[in-house]
This record gives C-alpha cells, sequence and structure tokens, in this order.
C-alpha cells in the first residue's frame, strides 16, 4: 500500500471530525480509525505484503497518523468534558443573595417530656435507669410478684397471651424483678423502669389498650414507709408544683403489703372541688406501698434483713393532668396540630398554648 493511501485517512478523519457535536460521536470515530477493525489498524495489517526495506518508512508513517488521531480524540473529549462541567457549575449555581430557608423546629411530644422529667427527677435522688422486655413470662410478670396462677387479682390485669406462658407485659414490674434477681441478694437496689405496657381494655377518652408507666423500686437495710412517702412529697412539687400536697390511702395490691393509693392536692382548685378533682381537692396519680416478703424472698433477698418500697405511675395520666389534656388517644393518633400546641419555653419546660 501506497503512503499516499495513510495520508487519505488521516485527511478522512480530520473531515469526519467536523461533524462531531457530541461525547457518544467522538468515541465511535475513535473506534472507525483506532478500533481493531479500524482503517489505522488496517493500515498495520498491509506490512506482511511491503519488502523488508519499505517497513519501517511506512510503519512510521502509520505511526503518525495513530498519533495524531489519538492527540485529537483525546484533546476533543478534554474539551467536551470541560464544556459538561462548566454546564454543571453553572446549572447549580447558588445566588448567595437569596434569603435562607427558614427550618421549622418541632415541639417536644407532651408524653416524652413528661417521661424525661420524671427520669430526670429521679435520676437526680441517684435512681437509675433500668429496662426489660416488652414479651414476657407468666413468672416474671406474675408469680414471681407474689401472683399465682389461681389468683383472682390477675382479672383486673386482662392480659394479652401468646401461649400460656408468654404475654405482652401488664406492667413493668418484671424489670424489678429481674433486676433483684441479678443482685443475688446483696443490695442496695435504686431504680425506676419507664416502658410501654399492655392490657386488654377498651379505648376511650381515658383508657388504652397500649400505656406507657414508670414504676419506681427501692430495696436495701432499713427502709421504711416514711422513705416512700417523703420521697413522693418531692415528686409531687417537682413535678405539679412547689404547692402540691399529698396523701395516702389504704389499697391493696398483692407485692406490696401494706398498699397504698396516693392523691396530690388539686392544682386546679387549690383543694375547693371542681370539675377536674371531681370536687373532692384531690387527685389520684399512682399506687405504691412496701414491697411485700414474698418478693423479696423470691427474688433471693432476706426480707428479715432487707426491706424497700416501691410505686408504679402512668406518665400519661401525669401528662394528661399537667397539661389539661383531656384525650389519652391524642397521644398516639400522630396528629400533628395537637402537637404544635406544646411550645418549648426558655427554662427548658414546656407550654401548652391551649390551656
Amino acid at each position: 500500500m501506497e503512503t499516499s493511501s495513510i495520508d487519505e485517512i488521516r485527511h478522512a478523519f480530520d473531515e469526519a471530525l467536523k461533524s462531531v457535536e457530541h461525547k457518544k460521536d467522538l468515541q465511535d470515530l475513535k473506534v472507525e480509525y483506532l478500533g481493531k477493525k479500524g482503517k489505522v489498524t488496517g493500515l498495520m495489517k498491509e506490512m506482511k505484503n511491503l519488502s523488508e526495506e519499505d517497513k519501517p518508512v511506512y510503519g512510521q508513517k502509520v505511526n503518525e497518523v495513530r498519533t495524531h488521531i489519538q492527540g485529537i480524540i483525546d484533546d476533543t473529549l478534554e474539551k467536551f468534558e470541560n464544556e459538561a462541567l462548566e454546564a454543571q457549575l453553572k446549572a447549580e449555581t447558588i445566588d448567595v443573595s437569596l434569603p435562607g430557608r427558614r427550618f421549622q423546629l418541632g415541639s417536644p411530644h407532651p408524653l416524652s417530656r413528661t417521661i424525661e422529667d420524671i427520669e430526670d427527677f429521679f435520676i437526680g435522688l441517684g435512681y437509675r435507669v433500668a429496662e426489660g422486655y416488652e414479651v414476657e413470662t407468666d413468672y416474671y410478670n406474675f408469680e414471681a410478684l407474689n401472683l399465682p396462677k389461681s389468683h383472682p387479682a390477675r382479672d383486673m390485669q386482662d392480659t394479652f397471651y401468646f401461649s400460656d406462658e408468654i404475654l405482652l407485659r401488664t406492667h413493668t414490674s418484671p424489670v424489678q424483678v429481674r433486676t433483684m434477681r441479678s443482685e443475688k441478694g446483696g443490695g442496695p437496689v435504686k431504680i425506676i423502669c419507664p416502658g410501654k405496657v399492655y392490657r386488654r381494655d377498651s379505648d376511650d377518652a381515658t383508657h388504652s389498650h397500649q400505656f406507657t408507666q414508670i414504676e419506681g423500686l427501692v430495696v436495701d437495710e432499713n427502709i421504711r414507709m416514711s422513705d416512700l412517702k417523703g420521697t413522693l412529697q418531692l415528686f409531687a412539687k417537682e413535678i405539679f408544683g412547689p404547692d402540691r400536697e399529698i396523701r395516702l390511702r389504704p389499697s391493696y395490691f398483692p407485692f406490696t403489703e401494706p398498699s397504698v393509693e396516693v392523691d396530690i392536692s388539686c392544682f386546679n382548685c387549690r383543694g375547693a372541688g371542681c370539675s377536674v378533682c371531681k370536687d373532692s381537692g384531690w387527685i389520684e396519680i399512682l399506687g405504691a406501698g412496701m414491697v411485700h416478703p414474698n418478693v423479696l424472698e423470691m427474688a433471693g433477698f432476706d426480707p428479715d434483713k432487707f426491706s424497700g418500697f416501691a410505686f408504679g405511675m402512668g406518665p400519661d395520666r401525669v401528662a394528661m393532668l399537667k397539661y389539661g389534656i383531656e384525650d389519652i388517644r391524642n397521644f398516639y393518633t400522630n396528629d400533628i396540630r395537637f402537637i404544635n400546641q406544646f411550645k418549648p419555653t426558655e427554662d427548658g419546660g414546656v407550654h401548652n398554648e391551649s390551656i
């Protein structure tokens, strides 16, 4: 093949390059000339037909064309890439003179905030937060709490059962039992147990099949009823205001003896009687009592040496009283209009704009 054919291929490439407008066109042109079956590759295959004297000159010419084509392709590709980058930068340019977008901050959920406030108070008294399983065994939910299988008080719990031995916990008391057993009778124990609990209840303004509970437990030597009363008095003043008082009424719980219902003086009428306290001047907020000796013994503690008190409250009810919420279902319906009523205050509290 004559060198004029090499020049013709070079000229044909230069002409074809003029019609290239996109990166893909350039890639197709590269394959046409430099690919395995390309025109320049075809020139090299002709070397076998040349004499030994002509091969060096011919090979040099072909390499010059290959270098020429490759160089132009590289330069053109770089140009396309630069143009694409410039277009992208232009499209993504940010006008810093425009006003910024305002981010709307959310409000703390009143139930979550109430739980945090209760936790903070008891942590300040030296308690630690303990958590446990929502799916529990019958033993930890009932039997270890002095509620054998035949005990009539089980009917009050109205439990969700998976089987005869597996259930959804009806209170957070199993956490107390598991914690006491982990101490192997050594003590002391000082915990609060927040979490969800479940009971087969009809949902209405004041009841829910799922709700939250916080229980507390103190076990040590020489724990008395006066310790329980003093703790709950401090709690009432911290959560409901410094003017609150408490009263203890005799009650019955299988896992405490003696047992009491705890009321706080009405923060709405200050004891005069109103619709909030049902004209009694008092509002029930929790149950409590001294840990039953049977519970201590089953948990590995010597009831002749150790004593303790326990209490349990519903943060749902506490939040309803504190913020004037009339329907417990508002906590679980995820209505943003309800949440937005509760705005953070400068002191870290929550203000209910609806009351």
